[in-house]
């Protein structure tokens, strides 16, 4: 799990631990929804339970704690990555102090929620994958 594209933001709300998990959390749960529909994310019934804008972090706390249950009720394809992904948002939930997610958190959720698919990959690229990249860029360079 690779978690250094958050160096590349500036916004300081990204910089806390509360931040990266209110980011993931989207990311798992945008995951979840692409699981859970057949066709357009809005159809998804997680994404009908979500209150985009007025979300606190209860909210958040509840919808985390659901997804292991519901990764293995909708047979995701990407069960074992996406429960990994859950348990790296708690463990920086519990690390954050902040109490609410404010109108900060609740942007930086829904970005991270509707990129779900672009984050998952770039949090998963193994380094395999990396290394060849890598090396033809180096190849062109030259």
């Amino acid at each position: 799990m690779k978690l250094d594209f958050f160096d590349s933001f500036e916004d300081p709300y990204l910089k806390t631990d509360s931040g990266k998990g209110i980011f993931l959390a989207g990311v798992t749960l945008g995951m979840l929804a692409l699981g859970q529909s057949e066709g357009s994310i809005d159809s998804a019934p997680i994404f009908k339970q979500l209150n985009f804008g007025r979300m606190k972090k209860r909210d958040i706390l509840r919808h985390i704690a659901r997804v292991p249950e519901l990764s293995k009720a909708y047979h995701l394809k990407y069960s074992g990555m996406i429960d990994s992904l859950c348990a790296k948002t708690g463990e920086l939930l519990l690390l954050g102090s902040e109490r609410e997610m404010g109108v900060d958190g609740n942007f930086v959720f829904s970005v991270a929620f509707l990129n779900a698919r672009y984050y998952f990959w770039a949090i998963f690229k193994s380094d395999k994958e990396n290394k060849e990249s890598d090396h033809i860029i180096e190849e062109e360079s030259e």
